[in-house]
């Protein structure tokens, strides 16, 4: 099979068995699957969707199309902890904990809540870019793009600076699960961070009970006190949704600084944009986020017989979204394999859509700016050099990313 032959790409993909290189560039494979089989049956029982307007639909239909994970995950995890948090946690659930769970969080991520957020946020990227500069083999990985959401996340449920060490190692392990195929090894590391990470919280949560903070900004004293209706999280609610606002609010940010910054070293004339005008920022953002989508993949669940295009399937079939097939669909994009920082209208699904849109973008979207934004604006001559890719499927972004500064 060669990328010459998209019919035959088409025909024996498998998301079990992936073609070797795919890591590196799965955008051949996802064009031929919307031209060709755009519901592909994969052996397994389950579908594979990639196309854009086939996925809006299903957006809209929480009710034909589930995200609650309990029949899926359990012949995967079984009775383990890493099953009773992707069970329990926001993003892999239906109302009425949904409702509830994303309710609490939203009322701490106010517009006013994040624009309070973006002078800390400067600092923190300026300390950031300011040891980067003194290195002598900085990486954008390790020194910059996974330390800015550890913090914000960290400010957000008030972790103390001492305790935020372990933080990244859980958060990657956690969500190393949730790939299509998971090893022994895999699924143990995924298991053992659950754990340490519950052992944390109940202590953080012991000790924000009796001493609250300002539930305006602390998302943490605002899921412990709940709404004034009465509305509370159970104790396993509540530790595993603070486990999800990590795990959620992490990697995809990670993903999205560093494939911003390779995107814009790959295409030095929409960098030269860029830097000729920096106000563009707010829109490379968004050609970041469709053109490289840090959340490739995302997964629902049939409630009853549907119809997608002009497949029908039946009950409880579990369906798998492809974002970043979607985001490059040329019935939705022009050119979408350009990238292009002014494109407009850019109405990608990097952040879902419907009621299980993101929660956080808006903070997401201001951490990619301000640390796009500003690393361009010190370092415009950076040098990406011997970049190595992460091995996942879900959530597409770099291991290492070295840089030259000068």
């Amino acid at each position: 099979m060669t990328l010459a032959d998209p019919r035959a790409i088409a025909d024996r993909f498998d998301l079990l068995q992936l073609p070797s290189g795919f890591h590196d560039a799965p955008f051949p494979v996802y064009r031929a699957l919307r031209e060709h089989a755009p519901v592909k049956a994969m052996p397994d029982g389950s579908y594979f969707l990639t196309r854009y307007d086939d996925l809006i639909a299903i957006y809209k239909n929480p009710t034909s199309f589930s995200s609650d994970k309990q029949r899926e995950f359990k012949p995967k995890f079984g009775d383990s902890l890493l099953y009773e948090h992707h069970t329990t946690s926001l993003v892999f659930s239906d109302p009425p904990l949904h409702t509830r769970v994303r309710k609490l969080i939203s009322g701490a991520l106010t517009p006013r809540a994040i624009a309070g957020m973006e002078d800390s946020l400067i600092r923190l990227v300026d300390d950031l870019l300011n040891a980067m500069e003194d290195k002598n083999d900085p990486d954008l990985i390790d020194d910059f793009a996974s330390a800015i959401p550890i913090e914000v996340i960290g400010n957000l449920l008030d972790v103390p600076l001492q305790d935020r060490g372990p933080l990244r190692d859980w958060s990657l392990a956690i969500l190393g699960a949730l790939e299509p195929v998971v090893s022994a090894e895999a699924f143990d590391r995924g298991n053992r961070a659950v754990g340490e990470f519950i052992q944390y919280l109940e202590s953080l949560i012991a000790h924000r009970r009796a001493h609250p903070g300002n539930p305006e900004f602390d998302v943490l004293t605002r899921l412990i006190q709940g709404e004034s209706d009465g509305e509370r999280l159970s104790m396993k609610e509540l530790l595993h949704n603070c486990i999800f606002l990590l795990n959620a609010g992490h990697e995809t940010t990670t993903n999205l600084i560093g494939n911003g910054l390779m995107a814009l070293h790959d295409h030095p004339l929409e960098q030269t944009r860029l830097l000729n005008e920096p106000a563009l920022i707010k829109s490379c953002v968004e050609e970041v986020l469709r053109y490289e989508s840090s959340n490739q993949l995302g997964n629902r669940i049939t409630t009853k017989t549907v119809q997608v295009g002009d497949v029908t399937l039946p009950p409880h079939t579990r369906v798998t979204l492809c974002i970043g097939a979607a985001n490059r669909d040329p019935a939705q994009f022009e050119d979408p394999e350009r990238f292009d920082i002014t494109r407009n209208p850019n109405r990608h699904l990097a952040f879902a859509s419907g009621t299980h849109a993101c929660v956080g973008m808006s903070l997401a979207r201001l951490e990619g700016q301000v640390a796009i934004g500003r690393f361009i604006a010190r370092f415009p001559n950076y040098a990406i050099k011997n970049s190595v890719r992460s091995p996942r499927v879900r959530f597409r972004g770099f291991l290492r990313l070295p840089v030259t500064l000068r």
